[in-house]
């Protein structure tokens, strides 16, 4: 029998951060995770067998959310690199749009793609997008209030209304709103921060919210957009507990928990899958909602309410990801040289009919089961960045991250289906890229079943709980069981890695413990 004062289930970097924040107020904390390596999606891997030494973020592949004032408070330091551009947009012609931080040059690249007036629009959406950015900020480090409260409380009297409408509806509203003339370009925005994670099309309500989370990138430096860590995002994490182990943590990997032991309502400690029972006055569990609702006991241990809401927030993945080893980078039809391209996130959308017809069949077709003969697609090649993860031949790690897909087929299975779809999406990058096919040395692909068994998230889930969910929709940090606790990615402020969900466990722990400690970056 083991004992401490706090055991967290689960490595990712929520985690860790809750682990950290915990032993920084001088209590004894244990670590447990069932796989071999800390990270949970978060992390840095070599997966393909021929390319062995080119390593490659299989998971998460962004820093975007994680505000400046946790990693002060951490007193971690991470290697972020910039991208900037930004974005790139383009054909199977010779137009193009790449842009980044020089309002210039994005001004000239909108006019000769798009017209004055989507430029207009980019402008205003971003604006108000900064302005909400600078007052939400200070909720996501705190115990979350509704959304009609956080903008009366936090959100200048302007934008409360645009606030409110954008959580609790759509994308399509919310960009509607700027008047963008061409729909190629909503989609975009729609695609990148609407869709990303998520079960939900241009009318799904929470799209809007998923949208906001995604918009809230502080990081210095940043401009706002998502920043390439040094070495992948297995960066992230291990730097994490290389901290919490320099504080004393114990943090054992391939120990799975069997369940979280309570009694009289209150958490008495874990039991591990040997039989193993380690106490302690306070469990975190860092694993998705579903799996720690059935480490509680399920509905028989468990108020009728609660469960109704965990239940209430069961979707299915909807995101493939397809990692690839290339020989070298792909030529594009429409820039041929390498014009700064190849860092940003790279947006290959279907033009036939119509963008918004397409987009929305795509959509259509995946929530019937059926495989979208041209998804929404982001491609990524970070290695030109970050040169760190290429191997000694110098081949590149890219990805496609795809949206949507279903999580089963309707008329066959992804055992059958994932090699020809995987060549078939490889063929969309040919259209723009041609001979790209031709480059790829080996793939490593995750369905969403295979996100599932691969990182342990229930339903192969990135998020655990679609962002649609906003702040006190999502699941409480604390659980009808006294001393269990939830740092999950389904609690306040939603799915991707931000951390502030391990930060506001953490603060809750110590609030209920009474530690003088329990006091948040802003002084709430």
């Amino acid at each position: 029998m083991s004992e401490s004062d706090v055991v967290i289930v689960g490595a990712g970097h929520n985690g860790l951060v809750c682990a950290l924040l915990l032993a920084k107020a001088g209590l004894s904390v244990h670590v447990y995770e069932d796989k071999n390596v800390v990270g949970g999606a978060c992390r840095t891997e070599r997966p393909f067998t021929k390319a062995p030494a080119l390593g490659v973020s299989t998971g998460a592949y962004l820093l975007g959310l994680m505000p400046p004032e946790l990693l002060t408070k951490l007193d971690v330091a991470l290697p972020l690199r910039k991208r900037d551009p930004h974005y790139f947009l383009p054909t199977t012609g010779k137009e193009y749009l790449l842009f980044g931080q020089d309002r210039d040059k994005t001004r000239a690249s909108f006019l000769q793609f798009f017209s004055e007036r989507d430029f207009a629009a980019h402008e205003a959406m971003n604006a108000e997008l900064a302005c909400l950015r600078d007052d939400v900020a200070p909720t996501w480090l705190e115990e979350p209030l509704s959304i009609e409260d956080t903008a009366a409380r936090h959100v200048r009297p302007a934008l409360r209304r645009a606030f409110v409408d954008l959580c609790r509806g759509t994308v399509e509203d919310y960009l509607d709103r700027f008047g963008f003339e061409s729909d190629l370009v909503k989609a975009m925005y729609a695609v990148t921060d609407g869709f990303s994670g998520l079960t939900g099309g241009f009318g799904t309500k929470g799209t809007g919210m998923n949208f906001l989370v995604h918009n809230m990138c502080r990081l210095p430096g940043s401009d706002g957009t998502w920043m390439i860590v040094e070495g992948g995002m297995g960066t992230v994490t291990s730097t994490f507990a290389a901290a919490c182990v320099s504080l004393g943590v114990t943090i054992r990997t391939g120990r799975k928990i069997e369940r979280i032991e309570h009694q009289g309502g209150q958490a008495r400690g874990v039991v591990l899958d040997d039989g193993t029972m380690h106490r302690a006055k306070v469990v975190v569990c860092n694993a998705d909602p579903f799996k720690m609702r059935d480490l509680l006991g399920g509905a028989a241990s468990l108020p009728a309410e609660y469960v109704a809401r965990i239940d209430g927030y069961t979707k299915p993945g909807t995101t493939l990801k397809v990692n690839l080893a290339l020989s070298a980078l792909p030529k594009f039809t429409c820039a041929p040289d390498d014009i700064g391209q190849y860092g940003p996130t790279i947006h290959l959308l279907p033009r036939e009919p119509d963008v918004m017809t397409a987009v929305k069949r795509a959509y259509d077709d995946a929530m019937t089961g059926l495989l979208p003969d041209f998804p929404t697609i982001e491609w990524y090649v970070h290695t030109t960045i970050d040169g760190s993860l290429r191997d000694p031949q110098g081949r590149h790690n890219s990805a496609l991250f795809v949206q949507w897909v279903p999580h089963t087929l309707a008329t066959s299975s992804w055992e059958v289906e994932e090699e020809r779809y995987v060549k078939h999406l490889l063929s969309l990058c040919d259209r723009f890229a041609p001979g790209t096919s031709d480059l790829v040395v080996d793939t490593f692909t995750l369905t969403p079943p295979k996100i599932e068994a691969h990182f342990g998230i229930t339903r192969g889930h990135i998020h655990h709980v679609d962002n649609g969910f906003g702040f006190a929709d999502r699941l409480p940090y604390r659980t009808p069981i006294a001393g269990a606790y939830s740092c999950s990615a389904g609690t306040h402020p939603g799915g991707s890695v931000i951390g502030c969900a391990g930060h506001n466990a953490a603060m809750a722990v110590l609030r209920d413990l009474g530690l003088p400690s329990a006091t948040t970056t802003n002084g709430a």
